[in-house]
């Protein structure tokens, strides 16, 4: 049985990451998945590559060479004729929908990993991408998958085609995101960071939907009632040579509270590294952190952004998006009972979470039954 994938890109991203781990956990051999890229770089290629399977790099983002791109896609799915195809993401749901269409292929599965577009925070080319998706919706897909709730919510809302729509949540490897004191006690050394020190982080590319600002925003809050608290930040494009982040750190007076650690690999040894994670984001459709996280045994306070609510539970806070006082306000709540010695109670429930609700084995194989491939 022969899967491709086509993907807006494979960069730093939550749908590139599950599709890393949907590819390294399949139980098909990795040489009968293709992997097609709409954009021509990004972390996840060689990743996907050092695993064994296949990647095929356009470049849609040049105007002089769109149409021969449209070509290209279409040839390597004639040429390839995989039985399933699955796309991640609206420009790949929209072009390699046609494609496949147009190349004979019937077992088509969308994938949205969204939730709501806004003119102030997405480009104007994707609300219009995700409209005709709509449209489309009718014709192209045989199934559509959505990766939470408030995905399937909102987008049925949109007129999508509800009937074809079904929920997949991410999954997990527990293996790979667990408690280890010891990697987490490194990179407090590695940041110079005090045994005194409340350590509170967040994991997110720069995006304003990830909103750092209003993390920044709480955390000045917070340091005037805890000045021995630190805040670790990684991601793409989270470090000094960002003048925005530096900019926003220096607004609320943050300097000498904060690392900024940029893109890192060992993001397993950073959630370790904390006392709190913090999701601060004004838009998410299934927040892979926030399970990271809390699979690491880490307690979360999180915006109430998609599936966060239903992620978190009774195990951390959740409060309103866009609200630094509400944030701020958790986050003081969490200092408190880790002071008192009773955070920890939260901390077992996080991970149990996890383990009964998303594990990276359900994920596959409700993959393999909306594409009716034999597990």
């Amino acid at each position: 049985m022969k899967i491709c994938h086509i993907i807006s890109s494979l960069g730093d991203g939550g749908a590139e990451a599950t599709l890393y781990r949907l590819c390294l956990n399949e139980s098909i051999s990795s040489s009968k998945i293709l992997v097609i890229s709409l954009t021509s770089s990004g972390k996840y290629v060689e990743l996907l590559r050092d695993i064994g399977v296949s990647v095929v790099c356009l470049d849609f983002k040049s105007v002089s060479s769109f149409f021969s791109n449209i070509r290209t896609l279409y040839r390597v799915l004639k040429t390839s004729a995989p039985e399933v195809v699955q796309t991640w993401m609206y420009h790949a749901d929209f072009f390699g929908g046609i494609a496949a269409r147009l190349a004979g292929i019937k077992n088509i599965s969308w994938g949205i990993h969204n939730t709501q577009l806004t003119l102030k925070k997405s480009r104007v080319s994707t609300i219009l991408i995700s409209k005709l998706c709509a449209l489309l919706s009718y014709f192209v897909p045989k199934n559509i998958i959505c990766c939470a709730e408030e995905s399937l919510r909102v987008h049925a809302k949109q007129g999508y085609k509800r009937s074809l729509m079904s929920v997949i949540n991410n999954g997990y490897d527990l293996t790979k995101f667990y408690n280890d004191p010891e990697q987490g006690a490194r990179i407090r050394n590695e940041l110079n960071i005090e045994s005194e020190n409340f350590v509170i982080g967040l994991v997110g590319r720069f995006d304003p939907n990830k909103d750092h600002e209003n993390f920044f925003a709480a955390a000045g809050q917070v340091v005037g009632q805890f000045s021995q608290v630190r805040f670790v930040l990684a991601g793409s494009g989270i470090d000094y040579d960002n003048s925005a982040i530096v900019s926003m750190i220096d607004k609320h007076g943050l300097t000498s509270y904060v690392s900024l650690l940029g893109s890192r690999t060992d993001i397993k040894n950073i959630y370790n590294a904390l006392d709190l994670f913090v999701l601060s984001s004004s838009s998410e459709a299934f927040p892979n952190v926030l399970c990271e996280a809390m699979a690491c045994g880490k307690v979360c306070v999180s915006t109430d952004v998609g599936d966060a609510k239903l992620i978190v539970g009774d195990s951390g806070w959740i409060v309103p998006p866009s609200d630094a006082t509400s944030l701020s306000r958790a986050i003081c709540n969490a200092i408190s009972l880790y002071n008192s010695g009773n955070l920890s109670d939260y901390s077992v429930n996080c991970r149990n979470r996890i383990q009964d609700n998303y594990l990276i084995e359900t994920m596959v194989k409700r993959y393999h039954r909306v594409w009716d491939v034999s597990e």
